[in-house]
């Protein structure tokens, strides 16, 4: 974001590239979901990778969603040939294989298990090898990012303060937990009767103001339901598929003195409505 502010025209206002690369972040495009898998070893998972493709096909939707809201505002052609081959196969691909596990049911489990921990792997290998090929000492740009980010979390301190604030204010009011439950009441009045997944849902919407907040609840759902349970892997989906949208809006553009973030909120939101709905989908068929 800073090197985006140096080509800036417009030092208080959001640029079209700025927009966009905020956008691809907060919607939370991850490749190795290491917190979420970790924290359910931790709890005692008997599977911990085993929300592994669900959170890849659910972050994939997300982000995708993204590109496409931002650059029909930007108005970028995305029928471009090359684009179309790289988004175009990627999807098919994942399309196919999610319809495919909905016809054969019985190896959604194996695929997930074995599938998830074979490119998890594949995808760690890779980088080492590549950086093997362009001779580049991993450890050390490891640790050179490492610095690095140390000072970029010295200057949003005052920007995670006020945003943290902001949602415990929320949480200790009880004001969510008065929304699920018109929301849960809502449903059962269109006689929608199964609710499970409303029990995950404060995961998901605490995920676009704040990471710590929604990792906590996922934590407390598995202490309440079980590591293992339908809510828990829904939640750790949840955790795993979007990113803390407010939170980066606030910090990135505010580290940089951006005030005028024109549209990128919205977009950002939009693209995590799509994660959370492509990740309620994505659970009933993996966890059910």
């Amino acid at each position: 974001m800073g090197e985006l502010q140096k080509l800036n025209p417009k030092k208080d206002t959001a640029s079209n590239a700025q927009i966009m690369f905020l956008v691809l972040n907060t919607s939370g495009l991850t490749i190795i979901p290491v917190s979420v898998l970790a924290y359910r070893s931790t709890a005692g998972s008997v599977s911990p990778s085993e929300v592994f493709l669900p959170i890849l096909f659910a972050t994939f939707f997300s982000s995708l969603a993204g590109l496409i809201a931002v650059a029909i505002k930007q108005k970028i052609n995305l029928f471009n040939k090359v684009v179309i081959a790289y988004i175009g196969s990627m999807t098919a691909l994942i399309l196919g294989l999610l319809y495919w596990l909905h016809k054969n049911p019985d190896k959604v489990e194996v695929v997930s298990n074995v599938g998830g921990n074979l490119l998890l792997f594949s995808i760690i290998i890779i980088f080492l090898i590549l950086g093997i090929r362009k001779k580049v000492n991993v450890y050390e740009v490891f640790i050179d990012g490492a610095k690095g980010g140390f000072d970029v979390a010295i200057k949003i301190v005052p920007y995670l303060v006020a945003i943290l604030v902001a949602v415990g204010v929320f949480r200790a009011s009880g004001a969510m937990e008065m929304f699920f439950d018109g929301v849960v009441y809502g449903m059962h009045l269109i006689g929608i009767m199964h609710t499970e997944f409303v029990e995950a849902l404060p995961a998901a919407f605490m995920k676009p103001f704040s990471g710590a907040a929604a990792r906590g609840l996922m934590l407390e759902t598995f202490s309440t339901h079980g590591v293992d349970s339908f809510v828990a892997k829904m939640t750790a989906t949840f955790q795993g598929s979007t990113d803390t949208t407010f939170y980066i809006l606030a910090v990135y553009f505010g580290s940089v003195g951006i005030k005028k973030t024109r549209y990128a909120a919205g977009a950002g939101l939009f693209a995590d409505f799509v994660g959370v709905v492509a990740a309620i989908f994505i659970s009933y068929m993996f966890y059910t």
